[in-house]
């Protein structure tokens, strides 16, 4: 038996093949499935099986594709309510891989249709359990993502108490030694207190994740709900798109529209991905900057900031950025949304001002200081004191409560967010001084 873990940092995602006598499963595969098929290969096996935990609100599933290209069998719960072709999977049922056995596990909580699969070896022992967004490291699954989406639609509340039942009547009575296989790490918006560790142990997180600490469901609920981040605009959108199954992958970045020296029609929403450096040197008037380097999180804020009943063009330097950036978009599936992708853009190009940080720093109650950083964040203070809270996924719809007055200083806690929050606040406000703190914000923490 093989098992090979598979991580994206940009959407802090984790998927597995299990590869046992020339057959491999696959547990919530990302969009993209060369990983996989490069896996099969490598141990000379053919992929059969796919198990869904539930139906992903951050990122696109490949089960569809995985099905179409190879006859895999889906496996997953019937209450998740799909539109393709898939054999349910319910508490207690078992599924022989090769020499292992994949036994599914109902661990509501996170939502109301969700499996964990626990993997025993050829021996009926307890190896691993993927539990998908149950059971993190150091945490448990959000409860607020299926209010308004997926099959069936149940309130926080309702699924906090689900939650509280599933850590202890399911994963409280597994072996000690069952390693933990979550389907998120740090930095992903599913949780809100995981752990830098990929993955664990039963015993480790009896000992060590919160929410197998409080006894009492009551008190569990109320510090479950509590402090939860805010929730991106594709998230709902995700659900849907995993519950129908989504088109192959680079069939998606093949078919979109591609164009250079194009002029973008007034009024469109333009992502421009370059450079937070280079999209000051010039750019269209009214882009927004959400820089598409290896190791920014593009996908979420492209989503965060774009809704799914919205259609925007991408801007990149070359055709390789390009590809990627689509690719990058494909991947929460938003594909469906781009118009098209553009290098060399017609159109007017305007540049920015740089703030005299010097001024800035004698003289801060003479600009108006925009904070966009979550209001999570705001717990461990402000960087100053006059500053004014509009989170980042809420600054295209109130950026009309920003006094222009003064010069505008737009900052978050790095300086990437700022660069589109600036860009943002500039495109709606466009008669306002504005200037983006950037990476200077670290002089004042």
């Amino acid at each position: 038996m093989n098992i090979k873990h598979f991580y994206d940092d940009a959407l802090a995602q984790g998927s597995f093949a299990i590869e046992s006598e020339g057959t491999v499963a696959l547990v919530d595969p990302s969009r993209d499935i060369k990983p996989y098929i490069d896996f099969a290969k490598q141990h000379n096996a053919e992929i059969v099986a796919v198990f869904e935990t539930h139906p992903h609100a951050d990122f696109i599933s490949s089960h569809l594709e995985i099905q179409k290209k190879f006859g895999a069998v889906i496996y997953v719960n019937e209450k998740v309510g799909v539109s393709y072709d898939y054999t349910h999977i319910g508490h207690g049922d078992e599924v022989k891989i090769g020499k292992v056995t994949f036994r599914a596990l109902f661990t509501p909580g996170h939502s109301p249709d969700h499996n964990s699969y626990l993997l025993l070896d050829e021996n009926g022992n307890q190896k691993a359990v993927f539990t998908g967004d149950s059971l993190f490291v150091g945490d448990v699954g959000r409860p607020d993502l299926r209010e308004g989406a997926g099959n069936i639609q149940v309130s926080r509340k309702e699924l906090a108490g689900m939650m509280f039942d599933t850590v202890n009547d399911v994963f409280a009575d597994l072996s000690d030694e069952t390693i933990v296989y979550p389907a998120h790490g740090p930095g992903s918006l599913c949780g809100k207190n995981m752990s830098s560790e990929l993955s664990s142990t039963i015993a480790v997180e009896k000992t060590n994740n919160w929410a197998f600490q409080i006894k009492d469901k009551e008190k569990f609920v109320d510090a479950f709900l509590e402090g939860q981040s805010f929730i991106p605009k594709y998230f709902p959108n995700s659900v849907e798109v995993n519950r129908k199954g989504a088109t192959a992958l680079e069939e998606a970045v093949k078919n979109a529209d591609k164009k250079d020296g194009f002029e973008i029609p007034d009024g469109s929403i333009i992502i421009d991905t370059r450079t937070k450096e280079e999209f000051k040197k010039g750019h269209l008037k009214g882009a927004i900057n959400i820089q598409n380097k290896e190791a920014d999180k593009f996908e979420t804020w492209l989503g965060s900031i774009v809704g799914p009943e919205e259609f925007f063009y991408l801007v990149s330097e070359n055709q390789k950025e390009l590809e990627f950036a689509i690719y990058r978009a494909a991947k929460i599936g938003y594909e469906a949304n781009l118009v098209a992708g553009i290098i060399n853009p017609k159109g007017e190009i305007v540049t920015d001002p740089f703030l005299n940080l010097d001024d800035f720093k004698n003289n801060p109650d003479a600009y108006t200081i925009i904070d966009i950083r979550n209001i999570s964040e705001l717990e461990d203070g402000k960087f100053f004191e006059s500053a004014k809270n509009i989170p980042l996924p809420e600054l295209r719809e109130r950026a009309s409560e920003i006094d222009t007055q003064k010069p505008v200083v737009v900052h978050c806690a790095g300086g990437y967010r700022s660069a589109a929050g600036f860009s943002i606040v500039k495109s709606i406000l466009p008669n306002a001084k504005v200037y983006d703190l950037s990476d200077s914000v670290n002089d004042f923490k």
